[in-house]
């Protein structure tokens, strides 16, 4: 790797120097050229004559403000001989320097370099506040939105067409945070999300819990009898199974990637035989009217959001923490009592485990003399428990887990979110 020339504390210097032009007298203004080849003058790449060189300029500056006066009852008797500066002990003509004078116009007229970066432009985002940059799957009126506004309120949400663009949102510097959803609580867990989790290498640093409240769109002066088609997201789909054929909606269900974009194709395309579930926000916001509110099958419906950022979060233990993992060993599952058991013998509440097909492997041949050639999947299990990474108990199960398992991740360790929340309430 290339290293800068010039070091960081030196372009601060030049550029509060270069700032200062304005305060020098008319047409005597000056600017320091650093050069990058050995001259004359004795001013060549070495930092320390560069440093001089500035110095010099600095105390030539400052000796024309402080005789300003006295230079202009003069004239311009003084020659170039008499403007000494000194550094460090020794006089310097100031004519030594590689001097460029500053004109209105012509060949030597420069526009000001740009401004060098400094640690607070190089400073990540805050946690909370306006200028937080969250990434979240859908379109304007998702519920990955709504639970972004709640995880980080007053945050400028990105809306990503793919779960993977937000997870490459945040690796990128696009955005300082992504929400996933990753299960819910009459779909289940969504596996896609959980196979993203280890691909890529962010770390869940919160949760927050929406409750979904799915409603009935149209475009307006639209009635239910009229309607030959809905469109939605395939789990919001069948949380409204049931309530749709309580409507009398003989209908095609169609699947689309999102609930939100579901209303804003209806709005987009005056759609006039099809509707959409999506929230009530969605229809605010596409111009739909609410044929019918909270359609959901089951009034506990209950999506869980991961927030994920480029770098973990300090563990504590003075509210109540949650970790997430990810194990797999070469063995199948036959270790997999000895993990749980790592937890039970210590008191950790396991809130979640999924088992996922490994991708690299899926399919793991045993050898037995007997029967022949059995085949069996290889499984990565994805495991959620109530204790932070600074309890010791925590630590001390993951020592004894690591010893059963060929792989061990860590993909988390964050608060819980413990905020109360009613069946009627609405998600956005």
């Amino acid at each position: 790797m290339t290293t800068l020339t010039q070091p960081l504390s030196n372009t601060l210097s030049l550029n509060y120097l270069l700032k200062q032009r304005s305060k020098w007298a008319g047409p005597n203004r000056v600017k320091c050229v650093y050069a990058f080849e050995p001259t004359s003058f004795g001013i060549g790449s070495n930092r320390v004559d560069w440093q001089s060189s500035c110095a010099i300029l600095s105390s030539k500056v400052f000796s024309e403000e402080k005789s300003s006066s006295s230079s202009n009852s003069a004239g311009n008797n003084n020659s170039a001989a008499d403007n000494i500066a000194a550094v460090n002990g020794h006089k310097t003509a100031v004519t030594d320097l590689n001097l460029v004078p500053i004109n209105g116009s012509g060949d030597n007229a420069k526009s000001l370099p740009p401004k060098p970066l400094t640690i607070s432009d190089l400073s990540p985002a805050p946690m909370h506040g306006s200028q937080l940059r969250v990434a979240y799957q859908g379109v304007p009126g998702a519920y990955s939105e709504a639970a972004a506004g709640k995880a980080y309120p007053k945050c400028e949400a990105i809306p990503c067409d793919q779960f993977e663009v937000a997870f490459q949102a945040v690796e990128l510097w696009i955005a300082d945070r992504a929400v996933l959803p990753v299960e819910n609580s009459l779909g289940g867990s969504i596996h896609r999300n959980y196979d993203l989790l280890l691909r890529h290498r962010l770390h869940i640093v919160g949760e927050v819990q929406l409750p979904v409240h799915h409603c009935l769109l149209a475009l307006p002066g639209v009635r239910k009898e009229y309607l030959s088609r809905v469109i939605s997201h395939p789990q919001a789909l069948a949380q409204c199974e049931h309530t749709l054929t309580k409507l009398g909606l003989n209908v095609v269900r169609e699947a689309v990637d999102d609930t939100a974009g579901a209303a804003e194709f209806v709005a987009v395309n005056c759609l006039r035989d099809t509707a959409a579930i999506a929230s009530a926000r969605a229809a605010e916001l596409y111009g739909l009217q609410v044929l019918a509110d909270g359609i959901q099958d089951d009034p506990s419906n209950v999506t869980r959001f991961v927030m994920l950022a480029r770098e973990p979060i300090i563990p504590r233990t003075d509210r109540p923490f949650k970790t997430s993992i990810v194990f797999a060993h070469d063995k199948g599952t036959s270790v997999l009592f000895k993990v749980l058991s790592a937890f039970a013998f210590r008191n950790i509440s396991l809130t979640k485990i999924e088992s996922r097909p490994h991708r690299n492997r899926p399919i793991r041949l045993v050898d037995d003399a007997n029967v022949g050639t059995a085949k069996h999947f290889e499984y990565l299990f994805y495991v959620d428990f109530e204790a932070s990474m600074a309890d010791v108990r925590a630590q001390n199960a993951l020592a004894e887990v690591q010893e059963f398992t060929s792989f061990l991740r860590v993909l988390g360790s964050y608060p819980m979110d413990m905020t109360p929340w009613t069946p009627s309430s609405r998600g956005n």
